[in-house]
């Protein structure tokens, strides 16, 4: 089994949410098996460097797709869905920009990142790759995890639910965009993966 993590926009691999299941990787003695890219600004880069980590994964580990499960987070989770559709892999989407295209697109400008202050350019020409590589629905609803917070105060919890309709879902009541209360969901993520939650390998230092 194995994990890839995206971040959503304005964040990074510094992230709250990434840090935990990173440090929950560790503890176990996985971390070869989790994988937490940079994003770049452009979505049809930051796709291709998903996909071609998603690759190395299931090369470097002499499995197959079934065996990945990539979780993003807000346009992460966006991301997330692009890959799984074209991969075959499961996903897990947490608070999801479901309808990013449209979302993102009074986001054109200058932004800076919220971890390190690193200033970059969100182009016009963004929102058209976002709208190149949308999925309209997903297909195998099995494949999918969402865990949605009523309270989220960027992106509607309800559209999420619809869009994901047949698949697992936990809605939280409450909380906010960043998913606050992630530590609690983080062993039904582990288990959604595949992750032997009995298992604790401890990481030798």
């Amino acid at each position: 089994m194995m994990m890839l993590y995206l971040h959503g926009f304005r964040s990074s691999p510094e992230s709250s949410k990434a840090q935990m299941l990173a440090q929950r990787m560790q503890a176990r003695g996985q971390l070869d098996r989790w994988s937490c890219p940079a994003l770049p600004a452009s979505p049809a880069e930051a796709l291709a460097l998903c996909k071609k980590l998603a690759q190395d994964l299931i090369t470097q580990h002499h499995a197959d797709a079934s065996k990945l499960t990539v979780i993003g987070s807000s346009l992460g989770g966006f991301y997330a869905v692009s890959l799984a559709e074209q991969l075959g892999c499961r996903a897990v989407a947490l608070n999801p920009a479901v309808y990013a295209p449209r979302d993102l697109a009074s986001q054109v400008g200058e932004h800076t990142q919220y971890h390190t202050d690193e200033p970059f350019i969100f182009l016009p020409e963004h929102v058209d790759e976002l709208r190149d590589i949308a999925a309209k629905q997903i297909t195998r609803p099995e494949r999918y995890l969402l865990i949605a917070a009523t309270g989220d105060e960027v992106l509607d919890w309800q559209e999420m639910h619809a869009y994901f309709e047949g698949a697992q879902q936990i809605i939280i009541n409450g909380d906010n965009h960043g998913l606050s209360s992630f530590e609690d969901h983080i062993d039904a993520v582990l288990k959604f993966a595949g992750f032997d939650l009995n298992h604790l390998t401890l990481s030798k230092s």
